[in-house]
């Protein structure tokens, strides 16, 4: 499955449109990871904890959308967006949602 930003995929044409595609995740973060972050947030420096949930998550969030669009009879997704949002009382859940266009290449 090809998934691309762009609104084509240089070197082949699109031959037909399947239609608009997402993948969601929501995630909660844990005591233990805002903890972490918070001593990250005091001395300073990236917080890992944090940067780990994110990249799951939007590796599960492409994953779904890949899949959906697959079941669409898509071998490519184009024009696709990530979006991150932060849910809940607090702030303490996370979405990310992946959209783009599910199309079948030449």
């Amino acid at each position: 499955m090809i998934v691309t930003t762009t609104t084509g995929v240089e070197g082949r044409r699109i031959i037909s449109y399947k239609g608009i595609v997402f993948g969601e995740v929501v995630a909660g973060v844990n005591f233990v990871k805002d903890f972490a972050a918070g001593l990250s947030n005091i001395f300073g420096g990236r917080s890992g904890s944090y940067e780990n949930e994110l990249i799951e998550a939007r590796i599960t969030a492409l994953r779904e959308l890949e899949d959906r669009a697959a079941a669409l009879g898509a071998n490519a997704v184009v024009g696709v967006k990530i979006d991150y949002e932060t849910l809940g009382q607090g702030g303490n859940m996370l979405m990310v949602t992946a959209s783009g266009t599910a199309v079948y290449v030449e």
